[in-house]
């Protein structure tokens, strides 16, 4: 009896802790499992930037932001644009009118991924939903006429996908933000009543499980209040027990402060790291959002993707693949046969990636490149090369009596030899079939 009160009184103290607007507090709160299960997720950078589709979606700022400008965005649009046009006049042209997000979430399904990622808003500030507190520039208003994340959202859910949005905390060029930022953010009128209110009315409207936090590093995070929004997420919001954060808050934040690690765009991590992470980065290698320019060249091919896929979660993180539709609402058909192609490789290999935790070694290269991935009993090495013979030797497995290895997709156990007493082994391979993304996974069960 003594036991069950004892258990009783410690569930209600834990459904009764609270985090507390500090660092200290927030950081020490569990990351929610689904994400580290998922691995793997898709970006969607999609915007008015789509529209002009040069450089990337920095481009507004690159032409009229920075000094000196951008002399190639300056020169596209003196070239393509009568004088004097104005960013906001390519808003009505994001018209989206081929966007079907059932074509979307059926794309992203059949990528394998387990989450989905949209900007809810990008730099420049327009909202791809009615925000109240972005009159007449958001996708409902103007544009698209259309409520983009409630309509993807719907999509990607009803296939038992995790949806995200991304939010950038600043704008280039909204009034407010530029009277604080010439106040050295001791000011926060773009805060308390742009950022927050808009923040708020996006976490209850859109009930998201991942908020993918960007543009803070011009101020630090007590100009932005993250640690009392971040108090207000995981204790009193409609998703506190799902929801997952990255650590994009506030200058100083990244890799130190938040759920997740992002700590820089296409982070790649040399060891092991301590703290769960992910790797963003995107199909085309010069942008994130839509370029009309774009070249087959400048894209990551398939097998560099599954490479890159099994790099990361080999070393504990997830792997967040980035793609730009076209203004009018299309996954460019180079960026569908890619995510399509992820998920045949996922959909023989998976069981090595999804809800997989790394192994006591990483990486060898002893043959070919192998990472290892592990889950319960099982050890997973991961060939991104293919052996130029029929044999694979393995350093780090640690064999025994019962040892058993097979190849993923082929359920024959495979013949193999110690290296060294009870430490090593070499595999004789099967005829190697195709792979999607020239990868190949052998299972390893009762190895140490």
């Amino acid at each position: 009896m003594l036991a069950v009160s004892v258990l009783v009184v410690a569930l209600v103290s834990q459904t009764a802790a609270r985090y507390t607007a500090d660092w200290t507090s927030l950081d020490a709160r569990p990351l929610p499992p689904w994400y580290d299960e998922a691995k793997v997720g898709i970006f969607v950078h999609w915007g008015v930037f789509s529209v002009p589709g040069f450089g990337s979606e920095w481009f507004w700022w690159h032409w009229q932001g920075q000094q000196p400008p951008d002399q190639k965005c300056v020169s596209y649009m003196s070239k393509n644009y009568p004088p004097g046009f104005s960013y906001p006049e390519f808003a009505p042209q994001f018209q989206a009118q081929f966007f079907n997000p059932e074509d979307w979430a059926d794309i992203f399904k059949a990528s394998g991924a387990k989450y989905v990622v949209l900007t809810a808003k990008h730099h420049e500030g327009f909202t791809n939903w009615e925000s109240p507190n972005s009159w007449n520039w958001n996708s409902v208003d103007t544009g698209p006429h259309r409520d983009l994340v409630g309509d993807l959202g719907e999509a990607v859910r009803n296939r038992s996908l995790h949806y995200g949005l991304y939010n950038s905390l600043y704008e280039w060029f909204h009034p407010l933000y530029l009277i604080d930022k010439k106040n050295g953010f001791k000011t926060q009128e773009f805060v308390m009543h742009k950022l927050l209110p808009e923040l708020y009315n996006m976490v209850v409207r859109y009930r998201p499980e991942l908020i993918w936090s960007d543009g803070d590093w011009e101020a630090p995070d007590t100009y932005w209040n993250s640690t009392q929004f971040l108090a207000w997420l995981y204790n009193d919001s409609p998703v506190k027990d799902t929801i997952v954060t990255n650590d994009r808050w506030g200058n100083g934040c990244a890799c130190k402060h938040g759920g997740y690690y992002n700590c820089e765009d296409k982070y790649t991590p040399g060891q092991l790291p301590k703290h769960k992470w992910e790797k963003c980065t995107s199909v085309d290698t010069f942008s994130w959002g839509y370029r009309r320019n774009m070249k087959m060249s400048e894209l990551m091919n398939l097998s560099t993707i599954i490479e890159d896929l099994v790099h990361t979660v080999a070393l504990g993180g997830n792997y967040l693949l980035n793609v730009g539709p076209t203004p009018d609402g299309m996954i460019p058909a180079v960026f569908e046969e890619r995510l399509r192609g992820v998920g045949a490789w996922l959909e023989i290999n998976g069981e090595a990636i999804y809800a997989s935790a790394p192994w006591r070694v990483q990486y060898e290269n002893t043959t070919v490149p192998v990472w290892y991935t592990s889950k319960g009993t099982s050890v997973y090495a991961i060939m991104t090369t293919k052996p130029p013979k029929l044999t694979l030797q393995l350093l780090g497995p640690k064999t025994s009596v019962l040892t058993k290895v097979t190849l993923l997709g082929n359920p024959h156990p495979l013949p193999w030899s110690p290296v060294h007493p009870n430490a090593g082994l070499t595999v004789l391979l099967p005829e190697l079939p195709y792979s999607p993304g020239q990868a190949w996974t052998l299972k390893l069960d009762g190895i140490k």
